[in-house]
């Protein structure tokens, strides 16, 4: 009886570490034909709501930046922090509690408010990620808690947080009892780009933060020790780089960055706090920055990929009537065939005879 074991290979292939991805979008294509024609839909026409009806105008072009643009800021961040070996699962609630903070200020502003109010606007959800971030490298660096368990769970004290908000004390009383707060002052929205579209300033911040992170992770040393501390521990120690510093540098970076995106989101395209402003972006941007090979521009690639993947499954539901978790779906098999080509190239399948002869 013959087994089958993995074994290293001795010089994983470069061409196949980058091509990975690729393959594993192709593989996601050929399952999402075969589970299109299971649910008796045309496959071509699924696929086409995916991978066409997101980019076939300019608008649809538009509104496809818009979703990639929260999916590529909190990516940036979550790359930082797994490059450094710092595990944050909890972007999603570090997004919400900034989405939070920046709409307490926005609901401060008054008629004669300037526009000046924007920018405490995006430093408060900046703020209030990092905060949410800070909870995390605090519990794990005085009290060695796992990072993974912590932020995961903060994720869900973050929606009971904007529950209680939007319920409670921030709820519009002109809303017809709906859990939401008023729309936002005009004056504390985020600028738009063009007339008529809903593209914001928040695409410059995103495309910022990705010069910016590239020069931080591969042209500064603070970078270099970054990566040094998750590649190798003990070199980083005999060289010097602190691991409490990494600790709290990559959880506060990537905590700052979904804050920002979740500021972006709520006092742009949604324009209030609403129970619903939790989108999954923050567990969407896991697939994004692993897709995007933790490179800053990678990551721009993958996160319009994952936005076409949003969009198409919204498409899906409402002219195909199909369940709207098919979004869910698309994300889990990109990850799930990702894994499997990574872990292809990294290892090879070898048959092993009974008795462990091969």
């Amino acid at each position: 009886m013959l087994k089958v074991k993995l074994e290293a290979r001795q010089q994983p292939s470069k061409f196949w570490s980058y091509g990975s991805p690729v393959l594993a979008l192709l593989c996601t294509v050929v399952i999402g034909v075969i589970l299109f024609a299971v649910l008796g839909k045309d496959p071509v026409r699924g696929l086409q709501m995916f991978f066409w009806e997101p980019i076939k105008s300019g608008y649809a072009l538009g509104e496809l930046v818009v979703k990639a643009t929260p999916l590529l800021l909190i990516a940036l961040g979550l790359a930082v922090s797994f490059r450094s070996n710092v595990w944050n699962i909890g972007a999603e609630g570090q997004y919400i509690i900034g989405a939070v903070a920046a709409s307490g200020i926005a609901l401060m502003a008054e008629k004669t408010t300037g526009g000046w109010i924007v920018v405490p606007i995006i430093l408060a959800g900046m703020l209030g990620g990092m905060v949410w971030a800070g909870l995390t490298a605090f519990l794990r660096d005085k009290f060695n808690a796992n990072e993974i368990l912590v932020s995961l769970m903060l994720v869900y004290v973050a929606v009971q947080v904007l529950g209680y908000m939007v319920y409670g004390p921030w709820k519009d009383p002109a809303g017809y009892n709906f859990p939401q707060t008023k729309n936002f002052d005009l004056v504390t929205r985020i600028p738009r780009l063009f007339e008529g579209s809903r593209l914001s300033i928040g695409v410059l911040f995103a495309l910022v933060g990705v010069f910016g992170m590239w020069i931080f992770l591969f042209r500064t040393r603070a970078g270099f020790a970054q990566q040094v501390g998750g590649l190798a521990p003990a070199a980083s120690r005999y060289a010097g780089f602190s691991s409490r510093k990494a600790l709290w540098t990559a959880l506060l970076i990537s905590g700052g960055m979904a804050g920002l995106a979740g500021a972006l989101e709520v006092a742009g395209p949604i324009g209030q706090l609403t129970p619903y402003v939790p989108a999954g972006y923050g567990f969407a941007a896991i697939i994004v920055a692993y897709v995007g090979r933790l490179h800053p521009v990678g990551m721009v690639f993958s996160a319009v990929l994952m936005s076409m993947f949003y969009i198409g499954g919204e498409l899906a539901q409402s002219r195909m009537g199909l369940p709207k978790s098919l979004t869910g779906v698309f994300q889990g098999l990109l990850l799930f065939t990702l894994l499997a080509c990574d872990t292809l190239v990294n290892y090879r399948l070898k048959r092993v005879a009974r008795g462990g002869k091969n």
